[in-house]
């Protein structure tokens, strides 16, 4: 079975990422790969795709990880109806109760109050 997946490329802190065609057992530094579909970079979030071959391997069966299925989903390929999307991610707080947010706002109450009292005593 292939994969499509993404195989990290270029320096320490500054990675450069190739979209590769493989199979799924293969690890993705392994270096055998079948086809070599595209590149992306993080960092300016730069895609470069063969639309024809990435398509040509989607319609045969090649299974896309979660990034590459959100990288094609984002330059206009369309996934076949088996390909699952990628869950969104949620990240829940586990006291929100002391966030500031969900704190009550006390400061602003009583300076509108007493505003609102000094003025009558004033005309």
């Amino acid at each position: 079975m292939l994969a499509i997946r993404l195989q990290r490329n270029g320096r320490k802190g500054m990675p450069l990422y190739r979209i590769v065609v493989q199979e799924a057992q293969r690890h993705p530094l392994s270096g055998r790969i079948v086809a070599q579909v595209g590149s992306y970079n993080p960092h300016t979030k730069a895609t470069v795709l063969d639309k024809a071959q990435v398509e040509k391997y989607l319609s045969n069966g090649a299974q896309p990880s979660t990034r590459v299925i959100r990288i094609l989903t984002k330059e206009g390929i369309k996934m076949p109806k088996w390909v699952k999307a990628p869950l969104e991610k949620h990240a829940n707080a586990k006291h929100a109760d002391k966030l500031r947010k969900n704190q009550p706002k006390e400061a602003a109450a009583p300076a509108e109050e007493t505003t609102e009292t000094e003025a009558p005593a004033e005309a």
